[in-house]
C-alpha cells in the first residue's frame, strides 16, 4: 500500500508521498514513488504513483525513454514530458505511457493472478500556462483539480482525508499546506502499517516553474518528531475539552 497526495494552490503546488512497498509483512522495501522532470525557468513536472510497482516503474521508464531517444526518432514518436506545450498535454502523455504498459503485461498479470493496478497524480507547470493537477487512472484517462476540488489522493486516501478536507482551500499558504499534507500522512502511518517513512514532500511556486523546495523525511526528522507530537497532543487535550454527553437512565 502507499498513500500520495497533490495539492493545487493559488500561491502554488504541494506534493508528498510515502516511500514504502510490501508483499507481506515479512517483505518490506523502500522506493520513493515521486518522479521529477525540469527545466528551470521553463517547466515543472511531478508525477506521483501507486499501484503495483512493476507497473509504475514501466510506466515511469516509458516516459524517461521517450526523453532519452535520438533527435530524430523523438520528432517521430512525438512529445515528450519535457517538450509538451502544457501540463493537459503531459496527463494525455503519461495516459498514453499507461496503456501502452497495460497492453504488453496486462495478459501477463492476468495468468498469474494480478490485477493491473495503478494510479497517478500528475502535477506541474509549462511556462506559458496555470499550474495544474490531474488524477490519473489505470486506463489512462484523468480528472482534472479545481477550485472546489484543490487536492487528490491516490492510495490508503481515508485515513489522511479528514484534515485536508477542514484545512485546504485554493488559498491556503504553501507553509500551511506542507504542514497540513505531512500531518494527513502522520494521520495515515498512524492507522496503517502499510505506508511508512521517508516521506518525499516537493514544492512548487506558481510561475516559478522549478522546484522551489524538495527532502525526504526520515524518522529521526526533528520536525516530523515534533509535528507528530503537537499534533497528538493537540487532538486530546481538545477533545477533553468537548462537552460530554448526558446519559440520563
Amino acid at each position: 500500500m502507499t498513500y500520495c497526495l497533490g495539492l493545487l494552490l493559488n500561491d502554488g503546488l504541494v506534493m508528498a508521498s510515502d516511500s514504502r512497498t510490501n508483499a507481506g509483512v515479512d517483505h518490506i522495501s523502500t522506493f520513493s514513488k515521486m518522479r521529477v522532470w525540469e527545466k528551470p525557468g521553463e517547466r515543472i513536472i511531478v508525477l506521483l504513483s501507486s499501484g503495483n510497482l512493476a507497473i509504475t516503474q514501466a510506466v515511469a521508464s516509458q516516459l524517461d525513454d521517450q526523453i532519452r531517444l535520438p533527435g530524430g526518432e523523438k520528432r517521430k514518436k512525438g512529445s515528450t514530458l519535457l517538450t509538451v506545450p502544457g501540463m493537459h498535454a503531459a496527463a494525455k502523455l503519461v495516459g498514453e505511457a499507461v496503456r501502452k504498459v497495460y497492453d504488453n503485461d496486462a495478459g501477463s498479470l492476468q495468468q498469474h493472478g494480478a490485477d493491473f493496478i495503478a494510479s497517478f497524480i500528475l502535477g506541474g507547470q509549462v511556462k506559458g500556462g496555470p499550474m495544474r493537477l490531474f488524477l490519473i487512472y489505470a486506463a489512462g484517462n484523468f480528472i482534472e483539480a479545481g477550485p472546489l476540488t484543490p487536492f487528490f489522493q491516490i492510495g490508503e486516501t481515508k485515513y489522511g482525508k479528514p484534515i485536508l478536507d477542514r484545512v485546504i482551500a485554493p488559498d491556503t499558504p504553501l507553509p500551511e499546506a506542507v504542514k497540513c499534507a505531512l500531518v494527513s500522512m502522520d494521520s495515515t502511518m498512524r492507522s496503517n502499517l502499510s505506508v511508512g517513512l521517508p516521506i518525499d514532500v516537493l514544492v512548487a511556486k506558481t510561475d516559478a516553474h522549478r522546484v522551489f523546495h524538495r527532502r525526504s523525511i526520515g524518522e529521526d526528522d526533528p520536525y516530523m518528531m515534533g509535528l507528530r507530537k503537537q499534533w497528538g497532543d493537540g487532538v486530546r487535550r481538545l477533545f477533553s475539552q468537548l462537552i460530554d454527553p448526558r446519559l440520563d437512565e
